[in-house]
């Protein structure tokens, strides 16, 4: 269940990860030198107040890009009718999310209202895939569009990649839940019923015997706080960067995705780091001006441009804390 609409739009929604253990991270950094890869730019380790956190190995200048990372989940905004359904989901690429150009060949996915930009993609997404074409999502993506719901839509992916044994149903347990109010847990209720109903009939009741009310609760709590709205901007990397292109409109998300790695950023108001999109859906992690070894990475949570007061409200309406920032602190 999504914030109220005004709030939502501002929302890059993630985590704020704390008290979770685990054994490794793996990441990307970039390099021109493939055979004298240079050492990772950062660790994740505890911060005094927020948590894990991650902090630089060693200097990292300004446009540097730090890491990349592919998604663990994904999945294209609802679009707003039924009839514009087919129209967008055959501009968006169903996997990793990129805009399709006009006249594209595409991907075949034996489906009228899905695309894919690759056989690359086609393929890596045929679990999931295969699931979801034996069930009728008509009720369910009513649902979700009528109510401006996106994060049940991650749920009903993440349930299919359970069932084609895609994924484990515990995959996303390392990330930290966000607290469901009263509420909440009474529309996730309704969703929870209403996915379960869908699946039952065209799947095995034996592949869903993970699917409880606990753990449909458990992964949506995680998703609300965790997933990244994707806003593809398009252009090369450098234009990006010379055109400080920080900041897209909402009408230009493509959907969204939860990632591993970009989960342990905490936020700051001021960031030192920012996450662009520029073909697809994986994320792009770069550094906004000089950060010294040791310094922790930030990036921001909302609009940066928005008064202090808003901001306040709407970090502690959508990701549970009071801001302490500097930049917050100053009252700017």
């Amino acid at each position: 269940m999504p914030l109220p609409t005004n709030i939502s739009r501002l929302i890059s929604t993630r985590k704020l990860y704390r008290h979770h253990h685990f054994n490794f991270l793996s990441f990307t950094t970039t390099n021109t030198d493939l055979e004298k890869p240079s050492p990772p730019p950062i660790q994740v380790q505890l911060t005094e107040s927020s948590g894990r956190g991650v902090f630089a190995t060693r200097t990292i200048k300004p446009g540097e890009l730090i890491h990349t990372a592919k998604p663990l989940l994904t999945h294209p905004s609802p679009s707003p009718s039924p009839s514009l359904t087919h129209q967008n989901h055959n501009k968006i690429c169903y996997f990793c999310l990129r805009k399709l150009k006009l006249g594209q060949k595409l991907a075949i996915s034996h489906s009228p209202t899905v695309s894919f930009c690759s056989d690359e993609c086609a393929n890596r997404s045929k679990g999931f895939y295969e699931v979801e074409k034996r069930v009728d999502w008509s009720e369910y993506n009513d649902y979700c569009r009528q109510r401006g719901f996106k994060y049940p839509l991650l749920v009903k992916r993440m349930a299919c990649m359970v069932i084609s044994e895609e994924t484990s149903s515990d995959s996303l347990d390392i990330l930290q839940p966000a607290s469901l109010l009263p509420e909440m847990i009474s529309e996730m209720e309704e969703e929870f019923g209403l996915l379960k109903s869908t699946l039952r009939g065209a799947i095995k009741d034996e592949q869903m015997t993970f699917l409880t009310k606990d753990w449909y609760a458990g992964i949506l709590a995680r998703i609300r706080i965790n997933a990244f709205r994707v806003e593809v901007v398009g252009g090369s990397y450098e234009d990006l960067l010379l055109s400080a292109a920080a900041s897209v409109e909402a009408e230009a998300a493509v959907g969204n995705a939860v990632y591993m790695l970009p989960s342990f950023y905490n936020h700051d108001c001021d960031p030192n780091v920012h996450i662009l999109w520029i073909e697809n859906a994986d994320a792009r992690l770069v550094a906004i001006h000089e950060i010294e070894a040791g310094e922790e990475l930030r990036i921001c949570y909302i609009d940066t441009s928005i008064a202090h007061g808003t901001r306040q409200q709407l970090l502690l309406q959508g990701f549970g804390f009071k801001c302490n920032c500097a930049r917050c602190i100053s009252g700017d």
